[in-house]
């Protein structure tokens, strides 16, 4: 059975003391080792870039993947890159490790059918949530963490489709309720929810802390609106931004509509000091940065 961390700020209920142990009877992909490995030498006093570029290009795949998002212009780079050995040095190494995790993320579930529209959505709310935090100059997260935590929110989503044959139809369900808490939809139906099994997910690929509790309760917003009831400020802020994003992204596009602003959209511009004719100049602009994603 694997051993499952407490990633919960406060003190964990019996309940989420239930559904934690609901996770690991259901299994998450492990953390690839070339993943391991990136991560330790990351935590190093003096990261070695060419071991680095040594471990990413024994992968042909995913070296490739990461000299191709080096050059999209997401990043704006003047130059192409050539070598993972380039992209390393432009992207720096937290930017670095960010994309590699997010494309083995992607790559993790090539036995859950019908995944692109997922996967496009979450780099949408990814790309959109990093240029946020540069839009508005969020203070306490950066770029990257944004941007991960976009791409990770909802990564337990995948792990229950291909676990639950049904699960689908509960997905519908909470992502049409009005009023009910989406995990709370979900828990009716299942022994866990996808909050729950995207933060152990997220802690077992060594994502950071405030990245780990902002993925368990995305969906709180109770928790997320209210100051110093043990959610770190930084994890209510990335709360905050990736459902801006996702409104911009829905707003936009008129793609996987769901009712979550609706429910959090109130508490995340508080969080954001933003109003509601801040959000109308934000979407004029973000139509920009969504095309930048297409091309990543």
């Amino acid at each position: 059975m694997t051993n499952i961390p407490t990633p919960i700020a406060t003190p964990p209920s019996p309940m989420d003391r239930v559904f934690e142990r609901s996770v690991a009877e259901i299994g998450i992909p492990p953390c690839p080792a070339i993943l391991t490995l990136f991560s330790a030498e990351m935590r190093k006093d003096e990261p070695d870039y060419h071991r680095l570029a040594t471990l990413l290009g024994s992968d042909v795949a995913l070296s490739a993947g990461l000299i191709k998002t080096a050059n999209s212009p997401f990043f704006g780079l003047r130059q192409r890159v050539r070598s993972v050995n380039e992209a390393l040095s432009v992207l720096g190494l937290n930017a670095a490790s960010h994309a590699v995790a997010g494309i083995i993320l992607r790559r993790s579930f090539p036995h859950v059918p019908q995944l692109e529209r997922f996967w496009d959505a979450s780099a949408r709310i990814s790309a959109l949530s990093g240029w946020l935090v540069q839009q508005l100059g969020i203070p306490g997260i950066t770029v990257d963490d944004a941007s991960t935590y976009g791409l990770f929110r909802d990564c337990g989503i995948p792990v229950l489709l291909g676990r639950f044959a049904d699960y689908r139809a509960t997905l519908d369900k909470a992502n049409h309720d009005a009023v009910r808490n989406f995990i709370d939809v979900e828990a009716d139906a299942w022994p866990t929810h996808h909050a729950m099994v995207g933060c152990v997910l997220s802690q077992s690929w060594w994502l950071p802390q405030e990245v780990c509790l902002a993925i368990r309760n995305h969906h709180d917003g109770g928790l997320l609106a209210a100051r110093g009831a043990g959610l770190p400020t930084s994890s209510r802020r990335l709360i905050a931004t990736g459902q801006l994003a996702e409104h911009l992204v829905q707003r936009l596009l008129g793609l996987s509509l769901t009712q979550e602003w609706p429910k959090l959209g109130g508490a995340c511009l508080q969080v954001l000091g933003l109003d509601e004719a801040q959000v109308d100049a934000l979407s004029g602009d973000a139509g920009a940065a969504l095309a930048a994603v297409a091309q990543l």
